[in-house]
This record gives C-alpha cells, structure tokens and sequence, in this order.
C-alpha cells in the first residue's frame, strides 16, 4: 500500500511557509478559517484542497484585494504577513526566489 503524502508543517516548510500552501495557510489565520497555531503539519493533500477553497471563498468577499479588507482583517493580514516575511528574510528568503 502506497504512504499518501502529507505536508510538513508551515514552520517547516521551505522559509517558514514562502510557499503558496503558506500562503493559504496564513490567509486562512487571517480570516479565522484556522487558528494562528494550526500549522497544518501532517495534514493529507486532499484536506489542504478543502482548505484552499474556505480561503478563496473568504477572499470572494474582498475581490481577493487586501485593500478592500476592513480595518480589522486588514491590521491582522498584515501582522500575520509581515512576521512571515520577517522570518523568510531571516532565513534568506527574497521575494524574488521561486516558491517550491
């Protein structure tokens, strides 16, 4: 029987999750879809699928645009985000580099 694959955590991803699964990842803290310390680590590929499409229909709402976010999610994006790209630059992450 083939091991189904399995995703190894934001925190352990390549730079601290500067991929696009840590992307929805975060985005999906940003609007509650998860918990902040939801990491996703050991999830199967299928249940990260179920979480992509929450996070697109959160953003729906938003036109997808950061900017139409309210002030709320808006201050709790750019808290989660900017982290992320704090520690991804710490790590040697810029944002020119191709995510995996």
């Amino acid at each position: 029987m083939a091991q189904q694959k399995v995703y190894c955590g934001i925190h352990n991803d390549s730079y601290g999750g500067m991929t696009e699964i840590g992307r929805y990842i975060r985005d999906a803290w940003v609007f509650e879809v998860l918990p902040e310390t939801e990491t996703c680590e050991g999830w199967d590929y299928g249940r990260l699928e179920n979480l992509f499409d929450q996070v697109h229909e959160a953003w729906d709402t938003y036109g997808h645009l950061v900017s139409n976010l309210p002030p709320e999610l808006r201050e709790r994006h750019e808290r989660i985000h900017g982290a992320a790209i704090k520690k991804a630059r710490e790590l040697g992450w810029t944002p020119d580099m191709d995510d995996d």
